[in-house]
């Protein structure tokens, strides 16, 4: 039953309540070890303990008032001032960092509603984007009032932008497009799309909140890269994450703007308060320092060679995972850009395949339409490049050989979703599990 937990009458032992914490934490997963294929973004151990001592200089620090911490104004300013110029904004664009990337996003969208409102007197606003796009555009659509307008890919998982021309309406506000998308880590035509909003007099977000970080250097070191960022003519704003592959401390997210003017629609203003006056620039008010201050002392320690030098070695494994994943039998996703993308087949049922690499305590990203196993490639990878391989081929096998354990496990599940017509059945499911997360 939920909140059976109560606060204990007497404190334990600090020493006994670090044990705990240590025990409790050997049954989650062994990102460590390699065996997790998202949510860590692991650069070396080495690297972590930098991150730590960065972090804790400011662990009681606010970023809420620079005004009382000048250090975290400086450390934040610059941080933006790096990730303009490295995402083709020169000394025009300007931003503000977040929590992470459902932030930057959720900020993006609020301030374009803002400005079509003060500017083109829009009410009801829409924004347009892919089925592929992160449902953090749902959510900010979902807390701001604005309707989502969702569009198709093409067959290579791309945006369809025939599809984007035909939804465009005098209440559009906005068109997003991801440099990459999470799912297959393909980029949709940002060019394009960037174009027609253009034209539209419309906004132009750019989710690069996993590219961000990563696509300037691999276009340095020779990657076949498109355009994506300021550079782009019609391109409004960018969110890109520096907790991912800036391999920065959590929570680091940048979130910029062609310009100040429009960032100003981004700022909540309050001068009523008998608190005093009030300004801040995203949904958080009080902001943990030390993140920040993480991300400052990352960019600088690393530099633009220790980048390179980093996802020069860190690509050499992602061609191998994808060498080797297509050598067993499986087909990589449409035209992944990056470090991340998924494999699928149409000889297995890759939710077996999933259920069988879990028995083996690899965590794998899971998904549908089509139905594919998503990996998220860092450098703790790496080292267990041939015994994933070797599990994923003994799955293939298995999987090929008995049909029949897609009645079994999660696979049933997910083929039990697949088959429900109604989507409200499957939002109930999802409100379970969500209770679920919170029983003691």
């Amino acid at each position: 039953m939920e909140n059976k937990v109560t606060l204990p009458k007497k404190g334990t032992a600090r020493e006994t309540v670090l044990s705990a914490l240590s025990e409790n934490r050997a049954g989650d997963s062994k990102w460590h070890e390699g065996r997790t294929f998202s949510l860590v973004y692991h650069e070396s151990d080495e690297h972590t303990e930098f991150l730590k001592k960065a972090y804790t200089t400011y662990f009681h620090e606010n970023g809420l008032n620079p005004g009382a911490f000048p250090s975290i104004r400086k450390y934040e300013a610059e941080v933006v001032s790096i990730a303009a110029h490295l995402l083709g904004g020169g000394e025009r664009a300007a931003g503000s960092m977040t929590s992470g990337g459902s932030e930057s996003v959720m900020m993006a969208v609020k301030t374009h509603r803002d400005w079509a409102f003060e500017t083109k007197g829009i009410s009801e606003p829409e924004m347009i984007f892919a089925v592929t796009a992160h449902p953090a555009f749902d959510k900010a659509a979902h807390y701001f009032g604005v309707k989502p307008v969702k569009v198709p890919v093409d067959s290579h998982q791309r945006m369809d932008l025939d599809s984007v021309k035909r939804a465009i309406t005098k209440n559009t506000i906005l068109i997003v497009g991801s440099a990459p998308q999470y799912p297959h880590g393909v980029m949709d035509p940002i060019i394009d799309l960037a174009s027609l909003a253009k034209s539209y007099g419309v906004g132009m977000h750019v989710d690069a909140c996993v590219g961000g970080f990563m696509l300037p250097f691999l276009r340095k070191l020779g990657r076949d890269i498109p355009p994506f960022d300021f550079s782009v003519d019609g391109v409004t704003s960018i969110s890109a994450d520096l907790h991912k592959y800036g391999f920065t401390a959590k929570g680091a997210s940048c979130l910029l703007f062609c310009d100040k003017e429009l960032r100003r629609f981004q700022f909540f203003i309050s001068k009523d308060w008998p608190g005093g006056l009030f300004a801040s620039p995203s949904v958080t008010g009080t902001r943990p320092a030390g993140s920040i201050a993480a991300a400052w002392a990352t960019l600088n320690a690393l530099g633009e060679e220790g980048y390179l030098s980093l996802y020069s070695k860190l690509m050499k494994t992602v061609d191998a995972y994808r060498t080797g994943i297509e050598k067993i039998g499986f087909s990589i996703v449409g035209n992944p850009v990056g470090t991340l993308f998924a494999y699928t087949s149409k000889d297995v049922n890759m939710h077996v395949i999933a259920d069988l690499m879990s028995a083996k305590s690899w965590f794998l990203d899971r998904q549908m339409n089509p139905d594919s196993i998503h990996l998220t490639i860092t450098p703790a990878n790496e080292p267990v490049l041939n015994e994933y391989l070797a599990d994923l081929k003994a799955a293939f096998e298995t999987a090929k050989a008995h049909p029949e354990l897609a009645g079994e496990g999660m696979a049933a599940m997910y083929g039990m979703v697949a088959k429900i017509p109604d989507p409200a059945m499957v939002h109930q499911f999802l409100y379970q599990y969500m209770d679920q997360r919170y029983e003691t």
